[in-house]
């Protein structure tokens, strides 16, 4: 199901369906071959279990969004993209954006250099985008680009074609990027992904990571429970060799693996990040546009090629300019 529901018990990291990661994408930006987009979607609109609607606050004034880059291929993010949000404003809410390098990049901070200031969070169907500093951002609620099954896969892959995610909503924090950010110098692009911050002690401690991902749908089927999906959403890309045996143990109860397989096929799913190189077309794994069927390539992986794919189909609703999702849908 993407990352959506990547928490305990099909549920939110710390309870908070605003922290929750869903999706992202990365694309070439159509008719400009020097630019891309980059899509980070969080907090669903809709829980699974209960299925009941969630907040309608969009981000959580007390939290840091990040979407991370790493230029050289050490899994370490040598860019980060650092995104707060405060109450205020004819929306309701407005977003700073800054940009962090180096060290500060790979640290948990707020530092980073001002990019984009007070940019208005669009609650309605109308998309308010801004323009700073050779960048465009847009945040605020959309429609839900992901397309999957996941009633019918949760039912023991009963799959019946019903895409549960076709009238809900999402919240997108989408960017018009150049492509010279994206060159690693070496020719083999970059490596994104992306997370949620919250501070320890209701705001008195440092940072701890409540979310992280990219890869959709590893999260809530191979990460495990408790303690071992905790591990999980805290760690980094750079350590993530240390879960290939949760994965392949999920891969040998699910799929009906042998345990060598599972261990192989386990460790092509990690590191957890999503590669990159905008000189290639725009095609899951090399990025992912919003319309690549990734749940069916997961469940063909997941069940051995038991069940290759749900019957279901990319969204309608997807626009031909920035941000590309989809305007929010007026109920849930």
């Amino acid at each position: 199901m993407a990352h959506h529901y990547s928490g305990p018990d099909v549920g939110f990291p710390r309870g908070d369906a605003r922290l929750d990661i869903t999706d992202l994408f990365a694309f070439a930006k159509p008719g400009d071959a020097s630019r891309s987009i980059v899509i980070m979607d969080v907090h669903p609109s809709f829980s699974l279990i209960p299925r009941e609607p969630t907040t309608r606050e969009p981000f959580a004034p007390e939290a840091l969004y990040e979407l991370r880059v790493d230029t050289n291929g050490d899994l370490v993010a040598d860019i980060a993209y650092r995104m707060r949000f405060s109450h205020g404003g004819d929306s309701g809410m407005v977003a700073t954006v800054r940009r962090a390098t180096g060290a500060s990049a790979a640290g948990m901070s707020e530092e980073g250099d001002v990019i984009v200031q007070s940019a208005p969070v669009s609650m309605g169907s109308r998309a308010q985008i801004t323009d700073a500093s050779g960048c465009r951002f847009f945040a605020g609620w959309r429609s839900d680009p992901f397309f999957f099954d996941v009633l019918g896969v949760i039912n023991k892959m009963q799959v019946t074609g019903d895409d549960y995610f076709a009238d809900k909503n999402v919240c997108s924090i989408a960017f018009e990027l150049p492509n010279s950010i994206f060159d690693s110098g070496g020719g083999a692009g970059v490596n994104l992904w992306s997370r949620t911050l919250v501070q320890q002690n209701g705001g008195g401690g440092g940072w701890v990571q409540a979310d992280r991902g990219a890869r959709p749908n590893q999260t809530p089927f191979l990460a495990g429970d408790g303690a071992d999906r905790e591990a999980y959403l805290a760690g980094e890309p750079a350590q993530d060799e240390r879960f290939v045996a949760n994965f392949a143990h999920a891969l040998e109860h699910t799929g009906g693996y042998e345990p060598q397989r599972a261990l192989a096929v386990a460790g092509s799913l990690l590191p957890d990040v999503l590669p990159y190189d905008p000189r290639r077309p725009a095609a899951y794994p090399n990025g992912r546009a919003l319309t690549d069927d990734v749940s069916d390539v997961f469940l063909s992986l997941f069940t051995d090629g038991k069940v290759r794919g749900d019957n279901v189909g990319p969204h309608t609703d997807l626009l031909n300019e920035f941000p590309y999702v989809g305007a929010p849908h007026s109920a849930n």
